[in-house]
């Protein structure tokens, strides 16, 4: 698996992105140390039944903001 750096990602990050969806999987390391893994999604898992996508129908403009855990905790009960 191809190791690329967080410099590297930052300044190709549009070229990298494109790998990664030809099927590419790559570790993505900060100061030496690998942190994330970057890979493709296969296309099953991405369904029209994901709450995700009807995220706007939970939406209420009075209530306070949610940050990105307490979306998933809503959504997907994490």
């Amino acid at each position: 698996m191809k190791t690329i750096t967080m410099l590297e990602f930052r300044h190709h990050a549009e070229e990298i992105i494109a790998q990664v969806q030809k099927g590419q999987r790559m570790i993505l390391t900060r100061r030496g140390k690998p942190v994330a893994r970057l890979e493709p999604i296969a296309a099953k898992s991405q369904t029209d039944d994901d709450p995700f996508y009807s995220l706007d129908e939970l939406s209420d403009e009075a209530a306070a903001s949610l940050d990105n855990d307490q979306i998933d905790d809503i959504l997907y009960g994490q």
